[in-house]
């Protein structure tokens, strides 16, 4: 039988399994003793690598949002007054995600990830932030320039459609070292120049450029219900045009009101994509048809796109959240350059027409020959 069969491996030992007793149990080297050591001290660095902050600021791409779509069941953009129509592309704003400023530092961890990301950039702090403001300060500035931004968007829209938008022209002050210094007071409201009147800001924006700096004009303002004529020496702005050295908050007369609601993004670089999606609600068109078109850039009331900061990771993110085309402000391009995401088709852009022919000629399948961004 098979069980009186000798075992040719020898009889079985009882005690191979069995644990060793107490006193022969092995006792740890000096090599272990140091692996552990490592160990602990690795997840300790770990651990403070985590929660020590580092003087630097990483930005990173941010969200994305179609401004023709919605937000927890509510339209981005809600018109009243006007006929909207629905559109069947998306137009996305883009931002950035930061880290170092008050309030939200950068930890050694972080600014280790943002080394390492292709579309991430890290500078030190004092580049990016000031220093001698509050988180509370920083937001509450943002929100003020979201807010501005929002209405501009709107006059410059409503403008690129054709309808008329009269303003109150009312100076809130005037700049040191001008002529107009001393001679236009807070609450003083233009009317007129040189006898032509000033029925919106675009008009008196128009006027000034045609006026070479250092001519006088003669300035007709409202100054505690009276009319009041004013001569003023214009002086040279940064840019080399005319300026009456007066600042000036415009109250619009919007034919159209429109609401733009928007939580968690600040800053004034989302005007050109807000504007774009006012024009598109507002035309029986549907001018992006189906393509999903980001973008950035500032706007002001006459329809001029203006620089931003974060370009790279603005165009990563559009790239991420699915868009094929992007429309960059012409003052960005030197960034532009060299950093385009593969898939995405950058069109450089002036002036909310310029976005608008671009979106258009976009959806309609011939945007191959739109102005990018070039070297030089």
């Amino acid at each position: 039988m098979l069980d009186d069969q000798p075992d040719p491996y020898g009889p079985a030992d009882p005690d191979a399994d069995a644990p060793p007793a107490p006193d022969e149990r092995p006792r740890a080297t000096p090599r272990s003793l140091v692996l552990a050591l490592g160990m602990l001290l690795t997840s300790a660095l770990a651990g403070v690598l985590v929660v020590l902050p580092a003087p630097y600021a990483v930005t990173s791409p941010g969200p994305t949002r179609d401004v023709l779509g919605e937000a927890d069941g509510t339209p981005l953009i809600q018109v009243d007054g006007a006929e909207t129509h629905p559109s069947s592309g998306e137009l996305r704003l883009t931002t950035i995600s930061g880290t170092g400023g008050p309030g939200y530092p950068s930890y050694v961890s972080t600014v280790l990830g943002g080394w390492a990301s292709p579309t991430s950039v890290v500078r030190p702090v004092e580049e990016v932030f000031p220093q001698d403001v509050s988180q509370e300060q920083i937001d509450e500035s943002n929100t003020e320039l979201m807010v501005t931004s929002q209405e501009t968007a709107t006059v410059a829209a409503l403008t690129e459609l054709g309808y008329d938008v009269p303003a109150t022209l009312v100076v809130a002050g005037t700049v040191e070292g001008t002529d107009a210094e001393g001679k236009l007071e807070e609450g003083d409201i233009l009317t007129a120049m040189d006898g032509e009147e000033l029925p919106d800001y675009q008009t008196l924006i128009a006027r000034l450029a045609e006026i070479e700096p250092g001519d006088v004009v003669t300035l007709t303002v409202t100054r505690h219900s009276q009319p009041v004529e004013v001569d003023v020496t214009t002086g040279e702005r940064e840019d080399g045009g005319a300026q009456i050295g007066v600042f000036v908050n415009p109250s619009f007369d919007l034919p159209v009101e429109v609401e733009i609601s928007i939580d968690g993004i600040g800053g004034p670089s989302a005007g050109t994509m807000f504007a774009l999606g006012i024009v598109d609600l507002l035309t029986p068109e549907d001018e992006a048809d189906g393509e999903v078109i980001a973008g950035t850039g500032t706007i002001d009331v006459t329809g001029a796109v203006g620089p931003i900061g974060g370009i790279r990771q603005k165009m990563a993110g559009a790239e991420r959240d699915g868009a094929s085309w992007f429309l960059a402000p012409a003052g960005n391009c030197d960034e532009v350059v060299g950093h385009v995401p593969d898939g995405l088709r950058v069109v450089r852009v002036e002036t909310l027409h310029e976005a608008r022919e671009a979106m258009t000629a976009i959806g309609a399948g011939t945007g191959d020959d739109l102005p990018t961004c070039t070297a030089g």
